[in-house]
């Protein structure tokens, strides 16, 4: 079987940890933050864990 691409945009958008966990950014920070609160704008701010299914695809599109 041929070796797999990575998928770019995935890559782009996506780090794998050293123990094998993906970190994603939050959504929702980009503009309109008046209305946003300091609070939900730190939360924004932060790093998220990718899990379950969807981690599984997200690794094997990212070669991993």
């Amino acid at each position: 079987m041929p070796k797999l691409k990575t998928h770019k945009g995935t890559a782009k958008r996506i780090k794998l940890t050293s123990t094998g966990k993906l970190t994603r950014r939050r959504a929702f920070g980009a503009h309109l933050l008046a209305k946003k609160s300091k609070s939900r704008k730190r939360a924004i701010q932060t790093t998220a864990v990718v899990k379950g299914g969807t981690a599984k695809n997200i690794k094997r599109a990212l070669g991993a």
